[in-house]
């Protein structure tokens, strides 16, 4: 069963090269037995998007074939495998825009996120969502109410990675934070940092214009790190958030940080950094990465649902899927908060 005005064919967006997109005609995915056919209404730009696009890989993963960019989707159910019940047809949901195989010992344990089998999103091997439709597990399509918006819908899964950076770091009330990169994942981080209870919320970002962002959505203080090194290290925070990936902020943060105090890495930078390890261990510090998310939607869902977190505010354009070129160049601007492709518009 399935909305009857499902097309056979439709427009996809495709990597073909570094610093190459084509507009191509392409078939509609049919849905697996325990799949929804998801028609998509935005896509939010994230950084990766722009890596692969700029320069054809992002760490170790290599583009060596047409990829369609883009994981921070959302859309309404048109079609349902045979295993889904066709009631849920006509939801506008949110996706989680992963595919864990069901054996691992990661995903039996609940860290699915970890899987080393997992099929991501916009990784070279699964194309994402700058395309008019996609396929995903049905409990991967997360239903949402009618006062969560499609943009709002679309940036709950960089909302996640903040759930899953504030779970780690162990945000709590009275807390004082400082999160170094006032992106779109900072700042989202900042907001998860605010509901939390933190006191103090410290940004950093080399960007006035990011430094000014950061004061809108949750930052007590945004620092410059150049010009306030010194405060920044004798800072004392309680947890230290690295969504930057350079090897200044993380080298400071960590020094920021209180006797006992947890560091979070979330920006991608180097693959190798130095770290003050005499630190770490007479400070006995807690240092830790995130990659990604796992059961963070519901949590998300209800932050955004509640007003407790704004998403919609975070976006700064949107762009038709004949512009997605323009829309991953937009995020040079250092103004530029979060794109966003609506590719059935």
């Amino acid at each position: 069963m399935s909305d009857a005005n499902v097309p056979a064919t439709m427009r996809a967006s495709v990597l073909t090269a570094a610093r190459r997109i084509e507009l191509q005609e392409r078939a509609v995915p049919e849905p697996a037995a325990d799949e929804v056919l998801v028609r998509v209404t935005a896509v939010g730009v994230c950084g990766s998007d722009v890596h692969f696009y700029q320069d054809g890989h992002l760490g170790d993963w290599q583009v060596t074939e047409p990829l369609v960019l883009g994981h921070e989707s959302a859309g309404v159910i048109v079609d349902v495998g045979r295993d889904v019940s066709p009631s849920r047809i006509g939801q506008r949901v949110s996706v989680e825009p992963q595919h864990p195989s069901t054996s691992s010992a990661e995903t039996l344990r609940g860290d699915y996120n970890l899987d080393p089998h997992m099929r991501f999103f916009a990784v070279p091997g699964t194309d994402g969502a700058f395309q008019e439709y996609v396929t995903i597990q049905s409990h991967f399509a997360h239903s949402i109410p009618d006062r969560v918006s499609d943009w709002a819908a679309a940036l709950l899964e960089p909302l996640s990675v903040a759930i899953a950076t504030g779970r780690r770091a162990g945000f709590s009330a009275g807390d004082r934070v400082l999160i170094t990169g006032a992106g779109p994942v900072g700042l989202a981080i900042a907001q998860i940092a605010r509901v939390s209870g933190a006191s103090e919320i410290l940004v950093s970002d080399l960007s006035a214009p990011r430094r000014e962002a950061a004061r809108r959505f949750g930052a007590t203080t945004a620092l410059d790190p150049i010009a306030d090194a010194d405060a920044i290290r004798e800072a004392g925070v309680d947890s230290f958030v690295d969504a930057s990936g350079a090897a200044r902020a993380v080298q400071g943060g960590i020094e920021s940080l209180r006797p006992g105090g947890r560091a979070v890495l979330v920006g991608m930078g180097l693959p190798n950094l130095e770290l003050p390890v005499t630190q770490i261990q007479n400070k006995e510090l807690w240092l830790t990465g995130i990659f990604r998310y796992a059961n963070t939607w519901p949590a998300a869902i209800a932050l955004v649902a509640s007003g407790q977190v704004d998403l919609d505010a975070m976006v700064t354009g949107t762009f038709a899927l004949g512009e997605v070129e323009a829309a991953l160049s937009s995020t040079s601007d250092p103004s530029t908060i979060k794109s966003v492709v609506e590719p059935t518009r």
